[in-house]
């Protein structure tokens, strides 16, 4: 596939984070884009403002003329999109070029300087905050995330093409198709079970995965995983450690210690372990181009964050809402962590929709574990996205697990109503699915109650 005789972009699932990303991409190079998503959204009427062309129902006859043309045209479609969508077996059944978002991303970026960012939890975020550290610091590059960037308000950023910053998806191991000359592994727990099988198969894909560096390149792992490569970590012995932390008003403050220098008084203000550990990984990756340390530690402290990546949406003195993607049982303990640390002896309730009947069925017992922890428990009905349902799995099912008396099913209709009557200081929503577009429902109710 060469990328320099294409003229037409159609994508199969456009809607989607990353792969928005993409299409942003070729439109700022001058292809024509358009695509087809399941339902319109903040991301496709923005791609729409951009003179990108979409359409909503599986309909060929929909498809732009001028991507019919075989010759000239690529298909990108993303997993989430089944094989027997009406458009992809039209692509597939007429010879076009049809390739994985994966494969193309990888295309793109394989003759760069490609920092990559690979693990089952913080890629979004360490790859979010090493863009803007490169940004900040001069770097031209071109940047492709997996959530919005409050820094730049966008999933997308491209100041040049030497250097590259994406996300090394694991799932249906998408980032096999990446050539890094630095990486980066922030975790490898069990996730994507139906993919992977068992998490001994996960963890050699991850191996495999960090066998794709470049030669001359880096690779750097969260200390404790069970690949080589220089460690990074918090109040350890590791080649890059963050030590003597403290907080103020929900900003950290400590001191940074890498191989070669030392800095005091670094600044950090997303709360959460699990975040100072995503900026660590990301400012160790940015010194591979010998930018000054001070300087990486003075944009550090101007990061603000990443939308749904736990985004404030309401911070009052007596009422306070955060909104997190978080859908795995480390990502809820870790959000747990965060708002304990953040906001001590406030009353919290989680809202937390599951993601997949799969993984809840998987991981029930660390999902029911993870949830116990809060002082009150919502749950909203399994978000399928690709799957079809599993009998017996179900939210209710979920909902019996947890050790906790305060639960409650609820269907999103009557989602107003509880959180109204409820009298928790904190609100926290967690999830993966659709239950970001509650966000400014949950927002407006609660806001109701600060009046």
């Amino acid at each position: 596939m060469n990328l320099n005789t294409i003229n037409n972009v159609y994508f199969l699932g456009i809607g989607g984070i990353g792969m928005s990303g993409l299409a942003r991409y070729f439109k700022f190079i001058g292809k024509e884009v358009a695509g087809y998503d399941k339902t319109p959204s903040d991301i496709t009427r923005e791609l729409e403002m951009l003179g990108v062309e979409i359409h909503f129902d599986e309909a060929i006859h929909k498809i732009p003329a001028a991507f019919r043309n075989i010759e000239n045209t690529l298909i990108v479609y993303t997993p989430a999109v089944p094989v027997t969508h009406k458009e992809y077996v039209y692509f597939t059944e007429n010879g076009y070029e049809v390739q994985k978002r994966a494969a193309v991303l990888g295309l793109i970026t394989k003759d760069s300087y490609c920092f990559a960012v690979a693990g089952t939890h913080g890629k979004t975020t360490t790859s979010a905050i090493l863009a803007h550290l490169l940004k900040e610091t001069g770097t031209a590059i071109t940047a492709f995330l997996g959530g919005v960037s409050e820094n730049f308000n966008s999933n997308f950023l491209i100041e040049g093409d030497e250097f590259t910053v994406v996300e090394a998806d694991e799932f249906d191991r998408s980032f096999l198709h990446l050539s890094p000359t630095v990486a980066c592994i922030t975790s490898i727990d069990a996730d994507h079970l139906d993919i992977y099988g068992n998490a001994e198969e996960m963890e050699r894909t991850f191996v495999e995965f960090s066998k794709k560096v470049k030669p001359e390149g880096k690779l750097f792992v969260k200390n404790g995983l069970p690949i080589a490569g220089i460690t990074y970590g918090i109040e350890d012995d590791s080649d890059f450690s963050i030590r003597n932390i403290t907080i103020t008003n929900s900003t950290y403050l400590f001191d940074l210690f890498t191989p070669t220098e030392t800095i005091r008084g670094v600044r950090f203000n997303k709360p959460g372990k699990h975040n100072l550990l995503n900026a660590l990984a990301a400012l160790a990756m940015a010194t591979t181009l010998d930018t000054p340390l001070s300087r990486l530690a003075e944009a550090l402290a101007t990061f603000k964050g990443i939308k749904r990546r736990f985004s404030y949406q309401i911070n009052k003195e007596n009422l306070i809402y955060i909104d997190d993607y978080a859908h795995h049982p480390t990502e809820i303990e870790a959000a747990h962590e965060a708002v304990r640390s953040a906001h001590p002896n406030k009353k919290v309730t989680v809202i937390f929709q599951p993601h997949l009947f799969s993984r809840t069925k998987d991981f029930a017992p660390e999902f029911s574990k993870s949830l116990a922890r809060f002082d009150e428990i919502i749950l909203l009905d399994i978000y399928p996205a690709r799957e079809e349902p599993i009998e017996g799995i179900t939210s209710n099912w979920l909902l019996e697990m947890i050790p906790n008396d305060k639960k409650q099913k609820v269907a999103k209709s009557h989602l107003p109503k509880v959180l109204s009557e409820s009298n928790s200081e904190v609100f926290l929503s967690l999830g993966a699915g659709d239950i970001g577009l509650e966000v400014n429902t949950i927002k407006k109710t609660l806001s109701e109650k600060i009046c």
